[in-house]
């Protein structure tokens, strides 16, 4: 009896935990090469194509180019940097975040070349490389240089009508029944 117990409990726990991992959601990113109002179609950066549904309370942001001296210190920044041989770090996408959002400096696409620093600005000074920005986060700062060809931008509220083909987007998804995945947040670049 006592087996059997022990055998139910575990069955349980089995399931608990499978729904758990069901729950979770997928991240997406790659370019938008179809939308017809309901569901979006991504090359994903694995050169696969994604359907994705778009539903009532889906969220979507723009990140709207602004011109680096909008960047004032006290913003809250999403950096994307890739890491010189010498340790020091070159932003390609900087974007301003309406508030903090998973701060800290880690890298980026499991890649040690590339990192992410969300982070707060305590310091930005003009360099002969371009500007330099100082970000500073719980148990750390980062010092990253800006050059004139990273894209800067600011998140702002997004609209259906700027889910367009060549747009670039990185997602939320949650996959539900059949595992048809349904969009939970999706942040939209425009089209280069």
């Amino acid at each position: 009896m006592k087996s059997l117990q022990s055998g139910f409990l575990f069955l349980v726990l089995g399931l608990l935990a499978g729904a758990v991992d069901a729950q979770a959601p997928t991240r997406v990113r790659g370019t938008i090469s179809a939308f017809d109002g309901k569901m979006l179609s991504v090359k994903s950066k694995d050169g696969g194509n994604v359907a994705i549904a778009l539903a009532e309370k889906s969220v979507i942001v723009f990140t709207q180019p602004i011109p680096l001296s909008e960047i004032k210190p006290g913003d809250f920044l999403g950096v994307t940097s890739m890491k010189r041989g010498d340790g020091t770090l070159t932003a390609y996408d900087v974007r301003r975040f309406p508030k903090p959002l998973n701060p800290g400096h880690r890298p980026f696409d499991g890649r040690s070349d590339q990192t992410m620093t969300n982070a707060t600005v305590s310091a930005t000074v003009q360099s002969a490389s371009g500007r330099d920005l100082t970000l500073t986060y719980d148990g750390g700062s980062q010092k990253i240089t800006v050059p004139e060809s990273a894209s800067v931008s600011t998140l702002v509220p997004g609209k259906r009508s700027q889910l367009v083909p060549g747009a670039a987007v990185n997602l939320t998804a949650r996959a539900g029944d059949g595992g048809k995945l349904t969009a939970i947040r999706i942040q939209v670049s425009p089209p280069k």
